[in-house]
């Protein structure tokens, strides 16, 4: 089975697993890795500083899989490089939180959609609460133009409504297959952003560089962070959310996009406001514009990049990037239950990420 393979033979994917702490939720992702239908696959678990044994656990009960051992925890981005770095050599890496569950055929779907759409440079799997299975936690990343983006469908029952809309702004990190020659043309997760926002800002720069993004309802993934949307959104989410958010436009807007979109912008700037006095995190908020402005002339040098590379008018992310208006519709409508991408549900999954130091 793939995940017994653990040499560094070239493989059609690596599936690589980002893990903190994460023991008790191991087990359900690796057996259901075990599973697959498709076998071209070796698994790789990359265990970010844990302090639970966790890779005295893998060594003893799964010693098939490789293990990556990270002396001290390096945060949420720098973690997933290293799967990504585990990756090279194969077709296609496959990016999995350590709280899902694949369906048996997972990876052969997406392999397939990724081998018959080879314009795509990442696809994501159709993303279910894990208690409640009847429930989207994500039919692909939607994006607006005021900065914000969300998993489409979240909290929705699954009726198939999405099946038939594959083309997608980006995929969500819980579960989402990159090709490897994408991941060289465009580069990694940008590891300036510690936590949150990093698969929506490499997704963005795939788009810019010609790189399309598949959703692929029938990888069926199940999300156990997905269970507790009603779980405080805590000031570590809050800040990373809304300092990386600022980042991920100052990078990457063409400036003729920055020009057109400005009400969009202004509309997500109040409408992240009025969350941090929803939430008594003024200060968190006034804190992440603070350094997000601090940290803008290490942006603008990778923004040069970035505009240099494109391949894209500014005018074709419409196809693909919602207005802000539009969000705020979603909003109002009682979707939106955060200030960011999942926010909610992310400050659930923060039991398997990293914590970090607020600066």
């Amino acid at each position: 089975m793939g995940h017994a393979r653990a040499t560094r033979e070239r493989l059609m994917v690596t599936a690589a697993v980002l893990t903190y702490d994460g023991i008790e939720l191991l087990d359900t992702v690796l057996n259901s890795l075990a599973r697959q239908s498709f076998e071209d696959f070796r698994t790789v678990v990359v265990d970010n500083g844990s302090t639970d044994g966790t890779g005295a656990w893998l060594a003893e009960r799964w010693p098939g899989v490789e293990v990556i051992s990270l002396p001290q925890n390096v945060g949420v981005t720098a973690g997933l490089n290293r799967c990504l770095a585990a990756a090279e050599g194969s077709e296609f890496a496959l990016l999995l939180n350590d709280d899902v569950e694949l369906d048996p055929n997972c990876i052969e779907r997406l392999v397939a959609d990724l081998r018959a759409h080879p314009q795509a440079g990442a696809a994501g799997a159709k993303l279910l609460d894990f208690s409640r299975r009847e429930l989207l936690d994500g039919a692909g990343d939607i994006y607006s133009w005021a900065g914000i983006a969300h998993r489409r469908g979240q909290g929705e029952e699954d009726r198939g409504q999405y099946d038939g809309l594959p083309d997608v702004f980006g995929a969500c990190g819980a579960a989402a297959m990159y090709r490897v020659s994408a991941l060289a043309a465009v580069g990694q997760f940008d590891e300036q952003l510690y936590a949150y926002c990093e698969d929506t800002d490499w997704c963005f720069r795939a788009r810019l560089a010609g790189f399309g993004c598949r959703f692929v309802p029938g990888a069926r993934v199940y999300h156990v962070g997905s269970a507790s949307l009603g779980a405080r959104i805590s000031d570590f989410t809050l800040y990373q959310n809304w300092r990386n958010q600022i980042w991920l436009v100052a990078k990457n807007y063409p400036a003729a996009a920055l020009v057109r979109h400005l009400p969009d912008l202004l509309l997500g700037v109040g409408a992240t406001f009025y969350v941090a006095v929803r939430h008594r995190s003024v200060k968190v908020w006034l804190r992440a514009w603070r350094d997000a402005l601090c940290g803008l002339p290490e942006l603008l040098a990778k923004r040069r990049a970035v505009q240099r590379s494109r391949r894209v008018a500014p005018g074709e992310l419409d196809e693909v990037i919602e207005s802000g208006f539009g969000k705020l519709r979603w909003w109002l409508a009682g979707s939106g239950r955060a200030t960011a991408p999942a926010a909610a549900r992310q400050d659930a999954e923060e039991r398997s990420r990293p914590a970090a130091e607020e600066r």
